[in-house]
């Protein structure tokens, strides 16, 4: 299962929708985006460029792109941003990988 960084922004329709009838968003919708595989481990409101930041956890980059289009689909997002996310453990994974042949490699020259 990968991790997510999602950030988002609601439509000023969205919003004033929200004002009028106050409603847990991230709630409301955990029971939809378990369907399609996706579990939502923490949702907050975010006060600046973004107006909800999420953490998912998807099986993979079809499901994580299904939670999107279901969001972008029902129109009250204006903006949404994706950031894939590894765990500390893969990352060293990683750094172990790149230790293997970081001394192969040659920076361009000027």
């Amino acid at each position: 299962m990968s991790y997510y960084l999602i950030q988002g922004s609601y439509t000023p329709e969205a919003w004033a929708a929200l004002v009028k009838n106050p409603q847990n968003r991230l709630e409301l919708n955990r029971a939809i985006t378990e369907k399609i595989g996706v579990t939502i481990v923490g949702g907050w409101l975010a006060l600046g460029e973004y107006d909800f930041v999420l953490i998912i956890q998807a099986p993979d980059n079809i499901s994580e792109a299904a939670f999107l289009m279901v969001g972008l689909a029902g129109s009250a997002l204006k903006s949404i941003k994706t950031t894939p996310l590894i765990t500390w453990g893969e990352g060293v994974e990683a750094m172990k990988k790149a230790g293997a042949v970081a001394s192969e490699y040659k920076p361009p020259s000027s």
